[in-house]
């Protein structure tokens, strides 16, 4: 760390970003302080040798580099539309976007059990009715980055079909977001999110409730999926790039040991290796008639310990900074022993959310919700986040405090 200096932009750390206060955009070093708060955390960190910061540039939060060595780069997809061109920033508060959101939700939600109920029925999906039911939620995330969120974590609908079409798809869109992609290829990833799994609907709905392991067999006959995805989108007319890579390659893993071509690295077209994130991630941070969810931060951290294995690192940790270290919607447990909601992040301060707090001390549910902003607070006692926690802890239903 002596090696340090001002001017330096540091792009990597040495340990698990989410044991640091650093909310991983990126550290530029403006003045000995940075370099003694990295030292606090880091023994060695990774410096992009392309990027030098000017003495007018201001102090950006903070992310992961090392030791005079340039920062790998995540190469572009088979569309040029997948480019990093813009740098968004919240055009709407959460309070303002709210009503907004809700509408784009319904939108979206609505499509999504009429598309399942079609495709059993053996009726094709008319492309554009997809971009229709997808673009009014990608606006909203354009406007706030966690206004749909929070709708979202509050209407999931009955059945993993439908809540994961809709959450893989919201997820695509902030993805994209934070990538800094065009607006239209945005709502491309996330169409693609919509109808990752549509070859599902193909499936017997045995097989996809099932509440224990496949045998051998049953997991050849769901592994077809995918190629049942392909062909429902050729039947549809689906021509879009970025969707037909998601559902096509979506289960391809970084180190070629997924499936149905073992494609490996950047041979997996970008769209589908951001697709392989938001799935497991999803999958993992939703319950199965098989097993209980885990929370979102521990989906996230399991995301993190297969980087470069099952999936890009560099793109793992582009997706732990769109989500932040606490997602929208995560249950916490407080210091004072009170579980709260995390409603908005604090992008300066990811330790720091807004949150909502749902009950007192010994776990015993308030009446009404109480909102602190845990980086904004005048309390002689100062709440910090404690733990995260599975959506159901202490038989705790947010939508019992908030209409969505």
């Amino acid at each position: 760390m002596t090696d340090l200096e001002i001017g330096m932009y540091v792009s990597r750390l040495d340990c698990d970003w989410s044991d640091t206060p650093f909310p991983l955009q990126g550290l530029p070093i403006t003045s000995r302080e940075d370099i003694e708060s990295l030292s606090r955390f880091c023994k060695y960190v990774f410096v992009d040798t392309q990027r030098h910061v000017g003495p007018d540039r201001s102090l950006r939060p903070p992310s992961v580099v090392a030791k005079a060595k340039p920062a790998a780069v995540v190469r572009p997809a088979t569309s040029t539309r997948l480019v990093s061109r813009h740098a968004y920033t919240d055009t709407a508060s959460f309070d303002d976007e709210m009503p907004r959101a809700r509408a784009a939700y319904d939108t979206v939600a609505d499509f999504a059990i009429q598309m399942v109920d079609d495709l059993r029925q053996g009726r094709p999906v008319e492309p554009q009715a997809i971009e229709n039911a997808v673009r009014p939620m990608v606006e909203s995330v354009l406007r706030s980055g966690d206004a749909f969120f929070w709708i979202e974590s509050l209407r999931r609908r009955d059945g993993y079909t439908y809540q994961h079409a809709i959450g893989c798809s919201t997820l695509a869109a902030a993805f994209g977001r934070h990538m800094g992609f065009e607006g239209d290829a945005i709502v491309s990833l996330a169409a693609g999110g919509l109808l990752m799994d549509v070859g599902k609907s193909q499936l017997p709905e045995e097989l996809l409730g099932r509440d224990g392991p496949l045998n051998d067999d049953e997991w050849d006959l769901a592994r077809q999926h995918v190629g049942e995805g392909v062909a429902i989108l050729d039947h549809s007319g689906v021509l879009d790039d970025e969707v037909r890579d998601m559902v096509l390659t979506h289960h391809e893993r970084f180190d070629g040991s997924g499936y149905p071509s073992g494609l490996a690295g950047t041979s997996i077209p970008l769209a589908g290796r951001m697709a392989a994130i938001i799935d497991t991630y999803h999958a993992m941070s939703t319950p199965r008639p098989y097993r209980a969810a885990v929370s979102q931060h521990t989906a996230l951290r399991e995301l993190y310990k297969g980087r470069d294995h099952g999936f890009q690192g560099e793109l793992v940790e582009q997706f732990q900074a769109c989500l932040g270290v606490y997602p929208t919607g995560t249950l916490v447990e407080l210091n004072t022993g009170e579980v709260a909601i995390v409603m908005v992040q604090n992008q300066s301060r990811r330790l720091q959310p807004r949150v909502a707090i749902l009950t007192r001390p010994d776990k015993s549910h308030l009446d009404d919700f109480l909102i602190v902003d845990l980086m904004r607070q005048v309390d002689v006692v100062r709440r910090e986040i404690l733990r995260t926690l599975p959506s159901n802890a202490y038989g705790i239903d947010p939508r019992e405090y908030f209409t969505a």
